[in-house]
């Protein structure tokens, strides 16, 4: 019988992320992560050939469309958890617009867990930095937690797997 890999679910995952100021391996725990991608640009080619073509091959100089892979990029992180107290988020992003955006860079990992809690595999990104702060609307009718997202410019990414 054949051992298909586990499908993992979305609700099995874990973010590191230290921050200035704060006082934990990890200054928050996170509710929702999202954005992760990488994309490669294509960028098409048109070559002309010496190549014959046409009704009997009278003519020469065919043309030939190629597409070739450009620069390489990364989708921005969206972090979402329950609004607290705390600070130390707020800071960073103050920080960053501060001018100081080059020392606040930080890496950090997004860990995927299987169904029985053994890390899968992880992703570490690198050299990230705030770019964008928002809290949901209020309303004194509503009753649902207060969230806070964070998007972050994320500079690379690197998949790493755990094997058994």
């Amino acid at each position: 019988m054949v051992n298909f890999p586990e499908i993992l679910t979305t609700s099995r995952f874990y973010v590191e992320l230290k921050l200035d100021g704060g006082d934990d391996r990890v200054d928050a725990v996170f509710m929702e992560c999202g954005g992760l991608e990488t994309t490669t640009e294509v960028i098409s080619i048109v070559e002309v050939t010496p190549q014959k073509w046409g009704k009997k091959g009278n003519s020469r100089g065919k043309l030939v469309r190629t597409k070739i892979p450009g620069n390489s990029g990364y989708g921005d992180l969206v972090l979402k958890r329950g609004l607290t107290i705390s600070t130390v988020m707020w800071d960073w992003l103050a920080s960053v617009q501060e001018g100081n955006w080059d020392e606040q860079r930080r890496d950090g990992s997004l860990t995927l867990y299987n169904q029985g809690g053994d890390e899968q595999f992880r992703f570490d990104f690198f050299r990230a930095w705030p770019t964008r702060y928002h809290i949901n609307d209020l309303n004194v009718q509503g009753s649902a937690y207060e969230i806070e997202t964070v998007i972050l410019a994320v500079e690379s990414l690197k998949r790493i797997n755990f094997r058994p």
